[in-house]
């Protein structure tokens, strides 16, 4: 199984977050913009138009509402606070307020993609309701698992929708990793079985599971997850190590409701925000991390293969609200 390694969030890595995160960047600039226009320092005025220009950006009420009483605390105690300190104020207490909703250590001793050499594969459940990137995600995930130097296999166990099936294989083959299926239609756990019974006969590192995309208020999908993951761990009692939950991040707010239903239901610990390379909502990533106490695990910024990162609250934040000199 591969050891371990040096996380290093490179000048490349760096500038695809920067790249991926453009369209939110802009529109919250522009807002935050307008909010000090005409301003020389951070008064009450100025708090009441970042208020909306967070809101209107997809943060979230309640998000929003703790920015803004750090910021008002702030500002008490530092008497004068002039709006060009205001984006490294923001930082500071957004960095502050989510840091602990991430995984890991910013300076971490871990690989990204890396497990515990347990002596048993690390099984990864993926759920979300269908359209949110949950394949692509895997197979994603899959690619970069395999380029840290570990055994990957992936499991078809969404067995309902028809493309889902060729879709997963054709990601399966892009990465270059097995794919465990059986026929469209058959019973999700009795794949979602065989693939970890074969993973572990093979000696495998990484085991990552599709499962069906139903909308998540049907209690028969839910049900469905409950007999995945027991027949999943009557192979490996301890898995699966990991339930990952896609969000699609285009969605914003609205991908709070999906999130509840799945952490109430599906066991969920950690999740995905996808799609962020094609929104303006980006700061939703704020809100999820803020609200939800679940971490968010990786965010996809791209279409590329390597456009799937793992999600470091300081650098998002950075990236969000610093220009290149200020950084």
């Amino acid at each position: 199984m591969a050891g371990f390694f040096k996380r290093i969030f490179s000048k490349e890595k760096k500038e695809k977050l920067d790249e991926g995160l453009q369209k939110t960047k802009q529109g919250v600039w522009d807002k935050i913009t307008r909010a000090v226009a005409g301003k020389s320092k951070v008064d009450d005025e100025v708090l009441d138009n970042l208020e909306e220009a967070f809101i209107t950006s997809d943060v979230g009420v309640d998000t929003t509402i703790k920015i803004i009483d750090r910021l008002k605390e702030r500002v008490a105690k530092d008497k004068y606070v002039n709006t060009n300190e205001l984006n490294n104020l923001l930082c500071d207490e957004i960095i502050d307020m989510i840091g602990a909703s991430g995984v890991g250590d910013e300076d971490g001793t871990l690989d990204d993609f890396q497990v515990k050499n347990t002596g048993v594969p690390h099984v990864i459940l993926v759920v979300g309701v269908n359209g949110v990137g949950k394949t692509t995600t895997i197979g994603k995930l899959a690619y970069q698992y395999k380029k840290a130097g570990n055994h990957v296999i992936l499991g078809a166990a969404d067995t309902f929708r028809a493309a889902s099936i060729p879709q997963l294989c054709a990601w399966g083959e892009r990465a270059g990793v097995e794919v465990i299926k059986q026929d469209a239609g058959s019973d999700p756990a009795s794949v979602a079985y065989d693939t970890v019974a074969s993973a572990k006969a093979k000696g495998a590192d990484v085991v990552i599971i599709d499962t069906s995309g139903r909308l998540h208020n049907q209690v028969g999908l839910m049900n469905e997850l409950s007999k995945v993951r027991r027949v999943i761990s009557r192979v490996i009692p301890e898995a699966p190590q990991e339930t990952l939950l896609v969000l699609d991040g285009a969605t914003g707010q609205n991908g709070f409701e999906q999130a509840r239903r799945f952490i109430d239901a599906a066991g969920v610990d950690c999740m995905a925000v996808t799609k962020l390379d094609g929104t303006a909502k980006g700061g939703v990533v704020i809100g999820i991390s803020d609200q939800l106490k679940i971490p968010v695990k990786y965010i996809g910024i791209g279409e590329k293969m390597d456009d799937l990162q793992v999600f470091r609250p300081k650098e998002f934040v950075r990236s969000l609200f610093l220009n290149e000199e200020n950084k």
